[in-house]
């Protein structure tokens, strides 16, 4: 019989939860119907941030682009992982689809599903996100609360090259952050 120590049992159980979030969450093998439904889940939330903080559709006017990752499923226990899909859109026209990874280590325990929006309020950053093989969310970003997101002004998108929004966070697991998230390009 074989032992295994806790640290194997944890490392195993991080990988688990991981592959859990990309199975349960993409459903995207060749021939799905993986385009469309991001597409759909992509409508359904950037029609709730607007309608629901008009303040953000004035920030999307102005933006060069919008990330929008409709559905990021995070699970934890000691180690855990992220993962959602989401599309790129440039005035409104979806140009790229996208993944967003994210893999952690210490005290943390729980699921939770939650909705983000990178908002890319300058050409420039938008380009260094769309050339990079894999963008890593960093300390560029600026997180605005959805409190915000009903007053947010213009001097804001002239400070900040790219403004987050994470909103509509559902499950037991404290907090929802994208420091760690790497986007990476996918076909659909």
């Amino acid at each position: 019989m074989t032992n295994f120590s806790r640290r194997g049992f944890l490392a195993l159980g991080g990988a688990g939860l991981v592959s859990a979030c990309q199975n349960t969450v993409v459903g995207n093998g060749v021939g799905s119907n993986g385009g469309a439904q991001i597409d759909a889940r992509v409508r359904e939330t950037q029609d709730y941030l607007f309608n629901n903080f008009p303040g953000t559709r004035q920030l999307a006017n102005r933006s060069s682009g919008i990330l929008t990752m409709p559905l990021v499923t995070e699970a934890g226990f000691g180690f855990g992982g992220a993962y959602g899909r989401g599309v790129l859109q440039i005035k409104g026209a979806t140009v790229d689809y996208y993944s967003a990874t994210k893999a952690s280590i210490g005290f943390q325990i729980g699921a939770q599903q939650y909705a983000h929006m990178l908002f890319f309020t300058t050409d420039a950053a938008l380009q260094d996100f769309r050339r990079s093989p894999g963008w890593a969310a960093s300390a560029d970003i600026r997180y605005a609360t959805p409190a915000e997101g009903g007053s947010i002004g213009k001097e804001t998108t002239e400070l900040d090259p790219v403004i987050a929004f994470v909103f509509g966070q559902q499950g037991l697991m404290a907090g929802a952050t994208l420091a760690g998230v790497k986007y990476t390009r996918i076909i659909v």
